[in-house]
């Protein structure tokens, strides 16, 4: 690798930095103008026209507030836990194939950061590490509730792991493949995964929901059961880095579900428009689609937040042990027998 690649990869790797801080900061926005719109209100409407800037003085007052480090807090784990949910939150995003390669002059750009053949697990990696940062911060604050909260995120995360692991092993039998690139390759046109595996992307959402802590499945930051869950005794920054990765998750989770089962960059009629627009223009048309179909998973993530209610904590683990590890099994079973007999 020279080091004109070794620039564009940096340069690659700063801009999907920016784009998912810009995306987490204007998702509370949206949140805040969806759930008024479903209530009939009007939202944020102060700061700046339509109220666009509202995110921006959010970050200013995140940014200005007090440190609070209570008494008995374990200091270094209490910094430690928003560090490292807010960095592996950042890190999923370096497998996923933003895009078809560009040519520009002599330049080939891969709109990918790293293309290895074992994206599905490293996502899967970064997925299992993700909880570490609530465990810790829920710990170290030495309160009742953090505990509590933390405990909640641990045994969730677990219980929704299996059953998002066996939805995707269904996948990889349609695939023959763990990398990004090649899955995203192989729906070209109309030959969506979601036509192959309905079921599996139907486990594959409501696990997301659970992995990333969004209603119905946000028991770790129970607010009416636990105050805040287990960033009740966080202020400033470090409470910003925890809600900053809520959204940052949400929205590398809609990358993912859009790359695996809904074509990623791919749409009908491409090969045309490649062939109209050249390759320095036809690719960013691949990368607008993508970010079309992460942005309707997003509004999807924020319609079900106001829309259904939280689960039970018996429920949430009688849903993931007896009813979507059975599913995701049966699903397993009947792929390998359309694989086998069918296709």
């Amino acid at each position: 690798m020279g080091l004109a690649d070794i620039i564009i990869k940096l340069v690659l790797v700063v801009i999907i930095f920016a784009i998912s801080l810009v995306i987490a900061m204007y998702s509370t926005y949206a949140e805040r103008k969806i759930a008024a719109f479903f209530q009939d209100r009007i939202g944020p409407n102060r700061a700046g026209p339509w109220g666009l800037l509202q995110p921006l003085a959010d970050g200013g007052k995140m940014f200005l507030k007090e440190e609070i480090i209570p008494t008995h807090a374990n200091t270094f784990l209490f910094i430690a836990g928003p560090s490292l949910a807010i960095l592996t939150a950042c890190i999923g995003s370096a497998v996923i194939p933003w895009g078809q390669q560009m040519t520009i002059g002599s330049h080939v750009i891969d709109l990918q950061v790293a293309d290895i053949n074992v994206g599905i697990l490293y996502i899967f990696g970064v997925v299992s590490l993700g909880v570490y940062g609530v465990m810790i911060g829920g710990w170290a604050s030495n309160n009742k509730y953090s505990l509590l909260g933390a405990i909640r995120a641990a045994s969730q995360n677990i219980s929704y792991e299996i059953s998002m692991g066996l939805s995707i092993i269904a996948l990889l039998m349609v695939t023959g493949t763990l990398s990004l690139r090649q899955i995203a390759e192989q729906q070209h046109s109309w030959h969506w995964n979601i036509l192959y595996q309905p079921l599996g992307f139907l486990l594959f959402i409501v696990c997301a929901f659970a992995e990333t802590n969004r209603t119905p499945f946000d028991l770790p930051e129970c607010e009416t059961e636990l105050v805040g869950g287990y960033h009740t005794e966080y202020s400033s920054m470090k409470l910003g880095f925890y809600l900053f990765a809520e959204y940052i998750n949400m929205f590398i989770s809609s990358a993912v579900m859009a790359t695996l089962y809904w074509g990623g960059y791919n749409y009908p009629g491409m090969d045309w428009v490649l062939a109209h627009t050249g390759p320095a223009i036809g690719p960013l048309i691949g990368v607008v689609v993508l970010f079309a179909k992460i942005f309707l998973f997003i509004f999807f993530f924020m319609w079900v937040r106001w829309t259904i209610p939280r689960f039970r904590y018996d429920q949430l683990m009688d849903l993931g042990w007896k009813v979507l590890i059975p599913l995701a099994i049966a699903n397993i079973i009947a792929t390998g027998l359309w694989i086998t007999f069918i296709k």
